[in-house]
């Protein structure tokens, strides 16, 4: 009992996030199939990182980059980067597509068949699912150590997000992009970006960042699931860890955060700071800190919509005077 302990508290994932700047959909159905194959996969799971010292428990990052699954093992607490694996998708096409196929299959048999019918259907369904996960298994072989049961599992979120994947390549793609950097990625940033992809769907490349690692917000998944964004999905990033070096529109949230991109060296076609309070930091009763979330959120959807608009458009004005835009930041 005490070994089996062990293993449950540390050899587990106990968060899985979704990148969504790479996976992508704005259908609530599709949005319910991904919350269902990660509430399984955490129900019960086995899995840690191979050749590393870390010890669990583990959040796990998924995005997808070309033809390409990323798993990004990371802390859970401080979300603070572990291992980082890339799996080819190519393998698994077929596997994808008998997933769905046998999947369809099964709910028609549940609505229409025979019971012997549905057996034979559900046989099917778990002998492909069982051929896809020691596949799985394999490909991760010296990378993720994972059992069948869990295997399974991240076999089936795979399939749920793989078709919705938006595919941007960052570094080809003639989309205009903003970074939104503050303190900590846990609020200011993430509820901007994920604005401002919420009002320019597929016409923007929206990121975020902080200058220290933090945690994700509860509060922020609260307020953000009244208009329809789920945060569930965010995992804090920090400066350092951009890839991209170049950005149509860099705008700071956070009083430590212009320095910060200053010595970072960002390339960027226009910076501004707008200074906006951190709700985070208020006291009270939990409907007064939701109030401040929420006004929080309603001013930046109204200014994210506002300010992008031309940059969507094309009608991005030159480099702005940084020091107009924070004396007037307190106004908007």
């Amino acid at each position: 009992m005490e070994n089996q302990t062990k293993v449950k508290q540390t050899d587990r994932l106990v968060t899985v996030t979704l990148d969504p700047n790479t996976i992508t959909s704005i259908n609530p159905d599709e949005v319910h199939e991904w919350r269902i194959a990660i509430y399984d996969l955490l129900e019960n799971n086995s899995f840690r990182p191979a050749r590393v010292s870390a010890t669990g428990p583990f959040a796990l990052h998924i995005s997808i980059t070309g033809n390409s699954i990323v798993l990004d093992v990371r802390h859970p607490e401080t979300f603070q980067p572990i291992a980082a694996h890339y799996l080819s998708l190519t393998p698994f096409r077929r596997l994808i597509r008998d997933y769905f196929r046998v999947r369809d299959a099964y709910y028609e048999a549940i609505r229409s068949a025979q019971p012997f019918q549905i057996e034979t259907v559900d046989m099917a369904r778990r002998g492909m699912h069982n051929e896809a996960a020691e596949l799985l298994r394999t490909r991760l072989t010296n990378k993720i150590i994972i059992d069948l049961n869990t295997a399974r599992r991240l076999f089936t979120l795979i399939c749920a997000v793989q078709p919705y994947a938006s595919r941007i390549d960052e570094s080809k793609s003639e989309l205009p992009s903003v970074l939104f950097v503050c303190s900590m990625n846990s609020v200011r940033s993430p509820i901007a970006a994920a604005l401002a992809r919420q009002a320019f769907p597929g016409r923007i490349i929206a990121r975020s960042v902080g200058v220290n690692g933090g945690k994700a917000d509860q509060f922020v998944h609260e307020v953000m699931e009244e208009i329809g964004i789920d945060m569930s999905v965010h995992t804090p990033h920090i400066l350092d860890e951009l890839v991209a070096n170049r950005f149509d529109l860099v705008i700071t949230l956070s009083d430590d955060a212009p320095d910060a991109v200053a010595r970072k060296g960002l390339e960027a076609g226009a910076i501004e700071h707008w200074p906006v309070a951190d709700p985070s930091l208020v006291e009270g009763s939990r409907e007064l800190i939701l109030e401040a979330y929420r006004a929080l959120r309603d001013s930046l959807r109204k200014r994210v919509r506002t300010r992008l608009e031309p940059l969507v458009s094309g009608a991005l004005p030159a480099k702005v005077d940084t020091t107009f835009a924070v004396r007037k930041g307190d106004n908007h």
